[in-house]
């Protein structure tokens, strides 16, 4: 007796070869609209499946395989005695393979087409055969995936059949795709920020060598749903990235990304910005970085926001970096930086464009709006008014204090980030660490010999409120000529008397910007 395999694809690689083993293998072909046209143009005998449901397609290719001749085919139970009675019945003949491509949906969900445009690319017949199948994997075989046809005809080679074990498998494909699909679907049209159950719809991009350390086994996956920086990005030359490539890639595009009307660079070590500057040219904006911490750099990622020229490709090349990144590169800037074989090049693409960060807790998921936005009431609460200069260096500071782990200093001269400290339990203590990468050992025959890194003034940009006096008072030490904070402490008065004794001018910003 003929087994039946029932096929509707938009994928045609490797299909022609499979289906002509199945046949070769005494399976029946059914098929429908383009495939079937593909298979007989092959030379293969496929039937339509109007001949198998005795119904005509209707409603625009709507409605053609949700029927009972082909559920009742694919559902049946083949041991029950009912069920196999039920079929012979009504004349349903079994279907023992099902071979499915869903509608290109995740490819058009971000087009710029209308709503009803992207309804059309929602397949309904398409997942209900994969789940009906799916259910019956122990009869069913079921393939969604163009890489699984060799794996099958290797079994139906060896064994006559495919094995429970690859038909189990297979089914878990299946609905491990369909709830993506359904998820996409239901986040278009459902536009809730936290709807009542969360859906997520991600595709495995690559398997990592591994997570955080060695020890920890991890994946890359991207969005099917939306675009984003981190998506779709082009490897223009050096090795494969790591777990935590990708976590310091994005963050230090987004603070690139935050200078929207200059030239930006940020150099990023371990999840942490440790230069961030701008310039008028691409080679001073990242000569400006690397001055921030020539240390620290070492190892790290750079970002630029700009194209990257021949010059500063040079520059680049003298200090060992594990990424580059930029909206372009000059030619000659590529042939350079291909010179170091494992420097990984990357052009970004799309713009940052996450709505929302998740954090994921033992047994559950935290979820976010994404921290795009800032203070634009920003009010002198001293007596000491501050220079258009110094509220021009308060605010760089403020924009690159967003992206340091709370507690967060940054100290600058409102063209480098000198001075970053950060992820300290106590504000003190993150101010103390920052003002003093402000500054360096000479290095000289006086070890013990301060000298600025920086020309001109620097003024200081916290993420938080300040608790108590203390910062100020270390402020007003240091030489830092204005600060910039949220306020919203009960004991602002105490900083902002400290700032007045001092003539410091501080402003608050009345927005915080914890990350942790």
């Amino acid at each position: 007796m003929k087994k039946r395999a029932l096929i509707s694809v938009s994928d045609k690689n490797g299909l022609t070869e499979f289906a002509q083993f199945l046949e070769q293998n005494n399976y029946e072909l059914i098929s429908t609209g383009g495939t079937f046209k593909h298979l007989k143009e092959a030379g293969l005998n496929p039937i339509q499946i109007d001949e198998v449901t005795n119904f005509p397609e209707m409603l625009d290719g709507r409605v053609k395989t949700l029927h009972p001749k082909v559920h009742g085919g694919l559902l049946a139970v083949r041991d029950n005695e009912e069920h196999m009675k039920t079929v012979a019945e009504h004349e349903i003949g079994l279907i023992d393979m099902v071979i499915v491509n869903l509608y290109p949906f995740f490819e058009n969900v971000n087009k710029n087409i209308s709503l009803d445009e992207k309804v059309e690319f929602i397949d309904i017949g398409g997942p209900s055969m994969l789940r009906s199948a799916a259910k019956n994997f122990k009869s069913v075989a079921v393939i969604t995936d163009v890489a699984d046809y060799a794996l099958v005809q290797q079994e139906i080679s060896e064994n006559g059949d495919s094995t429970i074990e690859t038909r189990k498998k297979l089914a878990g494909k299946v609905f491990n795709l369909t709830s993506a699909y359904d998820a996409a679907i239901s986040k278009m049209l459902l536009e809730e920020e936290y709807p009542t159950y969360l859906s997520a719809s991600y595709k495995k991009v690559s398997d990592l060598r591994y997570g955080e350390n060695p020890h920890q086994s991890a994946a890359y996956y991207v969005s099917t749903f939306e675009n984003g920086a981190m998506k779709d990005f082009e490897i223009l030359g050096g090795k494969e990235l790591s777990f935590n490539n990708l976590r310091d890639m994005d963050l230090c595009w987004k603070v690139v990304n935050e200078f929207k009307d200059e030239m930006a660079c940020c150099a990023v070590k371990h999840s942490t910005p440790c230069g961030v500057a701008i310039g008028n040219t691409a080679l001073e904006t990242y000569a400006k970085t690397f001055e921030c911490d020539p240390v620290s750099i070492f190892g790290g990622i750079i970002g630029m926001n700009y194209k990257v020229d021949a010059a500063t490709a040079e520059e680049l090349n003298k200090t060992f970096l594990e990424i580059v990144m930029a909206i372009d590169f000059e030619e000659e800037a590529l042939e350079i930086l291909r010179k170091k074989k494992n420097l990984r090049i990357i052009k970004i693409k799309n713009p940052v464009s996450d709505k929302q960060t998740w954090v994921k807790i033992d047994g559950g998921i935290l979820i976010q709006d994404v921290d795009d936005q800032f203070s634009t009431d920003f009010k002198v609460v001293t007596e000491t008014q501050p220079t258009e200069e110094q509220k021009k260096a308060l605010l760089f500071s403020q924009r690159v204090v967003k992206y340091v782990k709370s507690n967060a200093i940054v100290v600058s001269n409102g063209v480098q980030a000198f001075g970053i400290g950060g992820g300290q339990v106590n504000r003190i203590w993150a101010t103390e660490q920052a003002i003093s990468r402000a500054k360096e050992i000479d290095g000289g025959d006086s070890p013990t010999l301060w000298r600025q890194k920086f020309s001109g003034d620097l003024v200081l940009a916290s993420d938080a409120f300040f608790p108590f006096r203390d910062v100020v008072d270390f402020c007003a030490k240091e030489g830092i000529t204005a600060i910039v904070q949220p306020g919203g402490s009960v004991k602002d008065a105490d900083s902002i008397a400290a700032a007045n004794e001092y003539k410091i001018p501080m402003m608050f910003t009345g927005m915080r910007h914890f990350l942790h």
